[in-house]
């Protein structure tokens, strides 16, 4: 894999408004698409997370979070670092189980597709509507494609996941607008602490239909106000 810096990234900032996270880029202040994604859940959605919560627990539900919110977090620290070439060591536990579901990333997707990278932790936004950052824009499996790495407990389902390919669609939305480009492909890598790795990708017309879903949600959102 090469680096290739066609595209110049804006510099943003992050900030909490009424707890929802936003973007300050290009002298916009922006939601983030997850505030979007978050703030137009489904009831079903909503109903599935408040029985999974009355099942484990409030106190055991927290703990869960944040495990995983840490262990996400240094998982993509280590794969940030290792496509800039700098190496990275966090000795603590929750690092240690991340460094390995990277190397599983690293070594089964990264490595076996990725040939261009354009940017790694991105900010991408569309002007007036949104903004986020993804963790890795280039050509993967020989398509121009917007990846990201995603930590989980256990392995996934395809129909699980329809708000991570809602994600992608956005960010290449937001990147094809701003820099021309023209992804149409969306690609998921993903590991579970026992170092399961799973691959989603999803492209053309179905990465259309995402789109056009989200665009929806953001409609949906910009109404709630």
């Amino acid at each position: 894999m090469k680096w290739n810096k066609l595209y110049k990234y804006p510099n943003s900032t992050k900030s909490l408004i009424e707890g929802s996270r936003h973007y300050d880029v290009s002298n916009e202040v922006l939601p983030s698409v997850t505030t979007i994604l978050s703030k137009t859940q489904t009831s079903e959605k909503t109903e599935s997370l408040a029985a999974w919560k009355a099942r484990v627990g409030d106190e055991e539900a927290e703990r869960i979070r944040k495990q995983a919110a840490l262990r996400g977090t240094a998982m993509h620290t280590v794969l940030e670092k290792y496509l800039r070439g700098t190496g990275y060591k966090d000795l603590t536990n929750e690092g240690q189980a991340a460094s390995g579901m990277a190397m599983q990333i690293i070594e089964k997707g990264l490595r076996q597709n990725l040939t261009e990278i354009w940017g790694s932790e991105v900010t991408v936004y569309y002007p007036g509507l949104y903004a986020g950052a993804t963790d890795l824009a280039g050509i993967f499996d020989y398509e121009e494609s917007i990846i990201d790495f995603k930590q989980s407990n256990k392995p996934k389902r395809r129909e699980w996941i329809e708000d991570y390919f809602l994600q992608l669609a956005a960010y290449a939305m937001a990147h094809n607008c701003v820099h021309g480009t023209e992804i149409r492909q969306g690609v998921i890598l993903m590991c579970t602490p026992d170092k399961y790795f799973q691959q989603f990708s999803v492209k053309g017309k179905n990465f259309i239909k995402y789109q056009h879903k989200f665009l929806e949600r953001v409609d949906q959102y910009y109404n709630l106000a």
